[in-house]
């Protein structure tokens, strides 16, 4: 893939795919127009990271869709790389352009979870966050995949199986009947029943007193005026729950660069306002926090560059391959002549060190208090912070 060079190009521009591979990037003229009036009225030549960071503020802090589409544009090459890595490794239908929509229609998600405080890098806190939202959805995938209809509407909550009936397009009335339907299924088919995923068809016995059921709750339910139905009716009805439940867990993602008419004239992203508050720019520049960010940021990068000078050669050099090659355990237990486990459990202890250096630095700069969801941020961070420091060496 060729990589983006220029500052407004990274803010301003899609990947566009051909079947399953890259084709060139193509440029949104709102964004570019917004990147280069953003860059004209910045005094000095500020870093990517600092663009990003300042989107993500523009993003949280005001109600415009500028700010993300920014940095969706930005996100393009780390969610490109998270993709790929699956595309290669894994096997199965899925191509690396239903991995790469898989994982930026989550990017809202990301950046919500993103915390500036902890984590500088937007584009390698960023990559991270892709390749666990692939990774989820591809075990999400395989479970609908080897479900059938009937194990995986007892699989399903009641809870996500009405998401996927409103997903389908169906009114509060008819969700009700869905629902009903599936609760007597649940009550007389799945219960003392042990084969869950393979789970077959119910026969006519059964789908009978499922029925049978149905239409005796339903008064109660639904309301008096509401008709009874066959058996038939009832399995139609799981049946749809059943793809509902599938298209809802496994659905297919637009592009955001996707025209929205036949003709191709306008795309998702000629929706995006293209005005900027000039004031942001001149206060993430100037202002005394901005300072006080990059002292800590400073300081992050002295305690963790120092506590990894402080480990042995070993540690160090398995921290080198693993990170700035990319390579599997494996491979780097061949190369430093030892066991997968031992590069496994290495690994492990490292991390594990790092981690409370990390985490001891943050009690006593940031005062934050040690709870499980601060050292969950922390320990992002931390994998974050190693997988930037070693792709510059």
């Amino acid at each position: 893939m060729q990589r983006r060079q220029e500052t407004v190009e990274i803010f301003s521009t899609f990947i566009q795919f051909d079947i399953d591979k890259f084709n060139g990037w193509i440029t949104d003229a709102k964004l570019r127009r917004s990147m280069k009036a953003c860059l004209e009225k910045s005094s000095s030549k500020e870093s990517d990271n600092f663009w990003a960071l300042y989107w993500y503020k523009v993003w949280e802090t005001q109600s415009t869709s500028l700010g993300y589409a920014h940095l969706a544009a930005y996100s393009q090459e780390a969610c490109y790389w998270a993709a790929r890595k699956f595309a290669l490794n894994v096997s199965g239908h899925s191509s690396l352009a239903d991995y790469f929509q898989i994982a930026i229609a989550h990017l809202t998600k990301i950046l919500k979870a993103f915390n500036p405080q902890y984590s500088s890098h937007l584009k390698s806190y960023a990559q991270l966050s892709f390749e666990r939202i692939i990774r989820d959805a591809l075990r999400v995938r395989r479970e609908v995949d080897i479900c059938s209809n009937w194990g995986l509407l007892h699989k399903i909550s009641r809870k996500r199986l009405i998401k996927s009936l409103q997903n389908m397009g169906l009114n509060n009335q008819n969700i009700e009947s869905y629902v009903l339907a599936w609760e007597c299924f649940q009550e007389l088919y799945t219960a003392a029943n042990t084969d869950i995923r393979q789970r077959s068809k119910p026969d006519t016995t059964r789908w009978q007193a499922i029925t049978n059921l149905y239409n005796i709750q339903r008064l109660t339910r639904l309301g008096a005026n509401s008709a009874a139905i066959n058996p038939q009716t009832i399995e139609k009805w799981l049946l749809e729950s059943a793809q509902a439940i599938r298209n809802f867990l496994y659905p297919k993602f637009v592009s955001a660069d996707t025209p929205l008419k036949d003709d191709g004239d306008g795309s998702l992203l000629d929706m995006l306002p293209g005005n900027v508050q000039d004031s942001l720019i001149a206060e993430m520049v100037e202002q005394e926090e901005a300072a006080s960010f990059k002292d800590q940021q400073t300081q992050l990068n002295e305690v963790l560059n120092q506590a990894i000078a402080a480990l042995d050669e070993k540690s160090q050099k398995l921290l080198q391959v693993y990170y700035s090659k990319q390579s599997t355990q494996t491979e780097i237990a061949k190369q430093l002549e030892i066991k997968q486990y031992q590069v496994s459990r290495l690994l492990s202890r490292i991390k594990k060190s790092l981690l409370l250096t990390l985490t001891q630095w943050s009690q006593n700069i940031l005062h934050t208090s040690p709870t499980s969801d601060v050292i969950a941020s922390i320990n992002i961070s931390l994998e974050e912070w190693l997988k930037f420091h070693y792709s510059q060496t």
